[in-house]
């Protein structure tokens, strides 16, 4: 798959092709359904499929400091979409300028000049242009402009397995919610996968190895969504040259260590069965599988290691069943 940093890397021959466009945070069940039908429409028709999508979020230059937790970074983001089946993803930068530009002039930029698209397909609520005043109306309008078709395509929504009847339209607000309230299985199914969270793995006070439960400590980007604190099954997951295809079972604590006094919010993951790991500068992600219990604050360290002992056997039940 093609990425490109902006439309100066677009190769000047690139023919026509069949674009989506959106942020695309998560890469979710809805945001999937959009990037499978364009990478469809491209096979119908000959083409090729390019998703646009923008770095940094929009509401971080629309709303300055609003800027919403990210459920995906840029590279994991396009991972995503390449198993989508997107021939290519073109990253725009979002800037003050962009926000600003008419949605003629975005049209005719980015999808007509730039991507010779053919075809455009887009969700159901698709804004775009200053201040959001396009949408899928419009957008058709520019299609009959400047020869090419557009489609909206309709919101995903949750299905009540009792009722077989839609629930609430599946979106990355929503999951951001869900990942806030610690409900990381409510985000998995929308997500269509388990929620991940990456980072690169840093000295931290090394207590989980006194305790006999050594961790690999994660320093996250800034606005990753982070669960709400408490402890977690899951796994640990790797895929670099030391570690390639690594998938562990994990137990997973978000928090501060009240039993210690802490203040700064980590992200700790410990191997399960796994004291002979070396991660330390290690690129690692960890993926949440079930919530297991809130952070608590133990009067004694004894009663804390008898806890993450329940905490370890809850984790390797619940792994072991998804397995």
């Amino acid at each position: 798959m093609r990425r490109w940093q902006g439309l100066d890397e677009v190769p000047a021959d690139w023919g026509r092709s069949v674009v989506t466009v959106g942020v695309f945070d998560g890469v979710h069940r809805g945001h999937a359904r959009i990037v499978r039908a364009a990478a469809g429409r491209a096979r119908e028709r000959g083409l090729r499929s390019v998703v646009v999508t923008f770095e940094p979020h929009p509401d971080e230059v629309v709303r300055p400091g609003g800027h919403p937790p990210l459920l995906t970074g840029a590279r994991r983001r396009a991972e995503l979409l390449e198993e989508l089946g997107a021939d290519a993803v073109l990253v725009l930068p979002f800037t003050a300028d962009l926000a600003g530009e008419a949605a003629d002039d975005f049209v005719r930029r980015v999808l007509v000049d730039g991507l010779h698209a053919e075809h455009v397909i887009v969700g159901a609520d698709f804004r775009f242009g200053h201040r959001a005043r396009g949408d899928v109306a419009l957008l058709t309008e520019l299609g009959d402009k400047y020869d090419f078709t557009a489609e909206g395509m309709p919101l995903v929504a949750e299905t009540d397995a009792r009722t077989d009847a839609e629930t609430e339209t599946i979106t990355s607000t929503r999951v951001r919610a869900e990942l806030d309230a610690g409900d990381v299985e409510a985000a998995a199914r929308a997500l269509g996968r388990p929620h991940r969270v990456e980072g690169v793995v840093v000295r931290g006070h090394q207590r989980g190895r006194a305790l006999g439960f050594p961790t690999a400590n994660l320093e996250t980007p800034p606005h990753t969504a982070v669960p709400k604190d408490g402890v977690y099954a899951g796994w640990l997951v790797a895929d670099t040259e030391r570690f390639p295809d690594f998938r562990w079972p994990a137990a997973i604590s978000i928090g501060t260590n009240p039993t210690f006094d802490g203040v700064e919010r980590t992200v700790e993951a410990y191997a399960l069965d796994r004291d002979d790991l070396d991660l330390y500068g290690e690129h690692m992600a960890v993926d949440f599988l079930a919530r297991i219990r809130d952070t608590l604050r133990f009067d004694s360290i004894e009663a804390l290691i008898e806890e993450m002992h329940r905490d370890v056997a809850r984790a390797r039940d619940l792994t072991a069943a998804e397995s």
